[in-house]
């Protein structure tokens, strides 16, 4: 497992779909995984500090964790299967750790309420990450070469053989 950063969140030009970025925590490798506009609208008010007068549906299972005393040990983006990304919540309960399977919007939008950190299988990202060959210095280079990226990607080129 690599840890990873949440780097940022990206639309994709042609059907305006959100991508959320993670970004290694060594290296500049850059993980791309399509969102739903729900989820990344709940990832980016959390990351901008917006706060909303009733809980959204991340924000109710965040407490409903904290009222069960458990924590959010870490997210962990596992597989890209058949076009799908899968991820895992790992909870740590009184009686011993226990892993949830979820969507990674969803366990992103958790761990970004929690500040859980967030992993990646390594072959994943192997298999699926944009690397760069030296170290970027703002999001606008990584959106401009995704957006290349993007331009000349069909979801085919994700499915593994």
């Amino acid at each position: 497992m690599k840890e990873m950063v949440l780097y940022g969140i990206s639309f994709d030009v042609i059907g305006k779909q959100p991508i959320i970025l993670l970004k290694t925590a060594e290296a500049n490798k850059f993980l791309p995984i399509w969102i739903g506009h729900q989820e990344a609208a709940a990832i980016l008010m959390k990351l901008q500090g917006t706060d909303l007068p009733r809980p959204m549906t991340h924000d109710l299972l965040t407490s409903i964790i904290a009222r069960l005393d458990a924590e959010v040990l870490k997210v962990t983006v596992t597989e890209l299967k058949e076009n799908t990304f899968y991820a895992l919540l790992t909870l740590k309960l009184a009686s011993g750790e226990i892993e949830v399977d979820s969507r990674p919007s969803d366990a992103l939008a958790v761990a970004v309420r929690t500040n859980a950190p967030i992993f990646a299988s390594e072959k994943l990202i192997e298999d699926n990450a944009i690397e760069f060959d030296h170290e970027v210095e703002n999001e606008e280079e990584v959106v401009e070469k995704f957006r290349d990226f993007l331009n000349n990607v069909t979801p085919e080129d994700f499915m593994n053989d």
